[in-house]
């Protein structure tokens, strides 16, 4: 006797299909599961026999051998459970042999018997939908699959109610995709008092998608300068949207099953490890760089993060990737994120204040800023002081703009970004290829002859050459200008330097 399932395995945000195939033969009662599965698949086994004998089923006196095919394909998850119980149901023949050849099943047992939620339902729906078959998942993640689309979904909250299903002696409700998540509701630009710099830097960050470090003392408010940010941003597309949703499904981190349209704020912490930061761990899970994917990347106290873990995003900030490699994965997650920064000028914070810096003033600057490499600070695109804010400035009534009204104005500069042919829909200028940059931005022969200048007084490498340009780009968006401009790129060029070099 025997049986085939079908479920899938996880690499990253993709799956792979897997079968699940059932044997009992005559032989000494036992149960044994193959197929290169990790811990928590080598204890379904338990799972599975708790939750068949609570509906009253007891394992056949046979040998049961069960196959997760391929073989050599490392099986990691709880979501194996439900495919082997329904495998082994389906050769004791409690259920019809072919009752399940059109499911991708996937589940975690109760010892009750119950379904309970797993990570990566949307990616398992997806699946399901290119192989044009159905989807059998706990009850708690059906709103969550019924964003994959018109697929057949049975969501099940117990393993009675799923088999009763299945036998037609009862009815389970199909899910509905559920609503969005609510709108976050972001701090207000209006909030922040004198920093008319900064404020300027945040909204050419956000209209350009481009990456930002802020340097400058305690109290300066550059951690709500980037708090801000957020809400300045456009909401996802539906495309985005999707991909956000599922990586944040795969991670486990999806809450109530809703589609998520609010660009993701990760900040964590610079104690986080490099695994946290960019992903891995036992399971090669997405890190801070992935579920930053589509949103914001915020590192506060830039110059206390470990260069190591600074140097292992290089190569996602330009790819957009985050690739984790261990000797059995080698899994690739997106993470195309807008990274924004904050430190310290030094050590003590006060580098410039003749009345607050230490005596070791301005070596200690240099040295406090020396943590991070060069390659690291060539990744962002403008670098910007916060000077401390005068204490008659916070006295006085706010008169700033709020978020809404330079939200407007970042809007608007974005639809004329990808209005250009040449760029394409949802690529933000600071996305732009070098091949793009020579097609979008022609350069007079003045504005020529002054970026030629700065890039050579300033050091510009080829990448710092293309970041001013791209950032120029933006801030004539925002003025509504066809063509870049002397005032442009001067502009630009200003937030290109550090604040020991001003």
């Amino acid at each position: 006797m025997q049986a085939k399932i079908h479920t899938i395995a996880f690499r990253g945000v993709d799956t792979i299909p897997v079968d699940v195939q059932v044997h009992l033969s005559n032989g000494l009662p036992s149960m044994a599961i193959v197929g290169l599965g990790d811990k928590a698949v080598a204890e379904s086994k338990e799972r599975v026999r708790a939750a068949l004998s609570s509906m009253g089923l007891a394992m056949p006196p046979k040998r049961i051998a069960i196959n997760l095919a391929p073989a050599d394909l490392l099986k990691e998850g709880s979501h194996f459970d439900l495919p082997i119980a329904l495998g082994l149901m389906l050769a004791m023949g409690v259920l019809p042999q072919d009752s399940l050849d059109e499911f991708i099943v996937l589940g975690e047992l109760g010892l009750d018997g119950s379904i309970a939620g797993v990570g990566g339902v949307l990616s398992a729906a997806l699946g399901a939908a290119t192989h044009h078959m159905g989807l059998i998942c706990p009850s708690s993640c059906g709103n969550e699959a019924s964003w994959a689309g018109p697929i057949s979904i049975i969501a099940a909250p117990s393993l009675v109610a799923l088999v009763n299903h299945i036998r037609g002696e009862q009815v389970l409700t199909p899910p509905e995709a559920s609503t969005a998540a609510p709108p976050v509701s972001y701090p207000d630009m209006r909030d922040l008092t004198g920093q008319y710099t900064a404020r300027r830097a945040i909204e050419i960050a956000a209209a350009g998608g481009h990456n930002l470090l802020m340097i400058g003392p305690p109290g300066a408010g550059k951690s709500m300068l980037a708090a801000r940010l957020p809400g300045l941003l456009p909401p996802l597309s539906a495309a985005e949207a999707l991909e956000v949703t599922m990586i944040h499904s795969v991670a486990g981190k999806l809450e109530d099953g809703n589609l998520i349209l609010n660009r993701p704020f990760r900040d964590p912490h610079h104690s986080a490890s490099v695994a946290a930061l960019v992903g891995g761990g036992a399971r090669a899970n997405p890190g801070e760089v992935s579920l930053a994917h589509g949103g914001v990347l915020f590192l506060d106290e830039l110059a206390e993060w470990p260069r190591a873990h600074l140097d292992s995003l290089r190569q996602t900030i330009e790819t957009g990737k985050a690739v984790v490699s261990r000797a059995n994965h080698h899994i690739t997650y997106p993470a195309r994120f807008q990274l924004i920064a904050a430190m310290n000028p030094c050590r003590c914070g006060y580098l410039g204040d003749p009345e607050r810096a230490c005596t070791r003033a301005p070596l200690c600057g240099r040295q406090y800023q020396s943590r991070l490499s060069g390659p690291m600070l060539d990744r962002f695109d403008m670098l910007i002081e916060v000077p401390e804010v005068p204490v008659h400035l916070l006295t006085r009534p706010s008169e700033n703009e709020d978020s809404a009204t330079v939200s407007a104005r970042i809007s608007d500069a974005r639809k004329m970004a990808v209005m250009r042919p040449a760029q394409g829909e949802n690529l933000a200028n600071a996305q732009l290829t070098p091949e793009m940059i020579e097609t979008i931005i022609p350069l007079e022969d003045k504005t020529m002859a002054l970026i030629h200048d700065a890039a050579e007084k300033q050091g510009l490498s080829a990448r710092g050459f293309h970041r001013v340009l791209r950032v120029a780009r933006t801030i004539a968006d925002l003025a509504g200008a066809e063509t870049l401009g002397q005032d442009h790129l001067a502009e630009a060029l200003q937030y290109r330097r550090l604040p020991s070099e001003s």
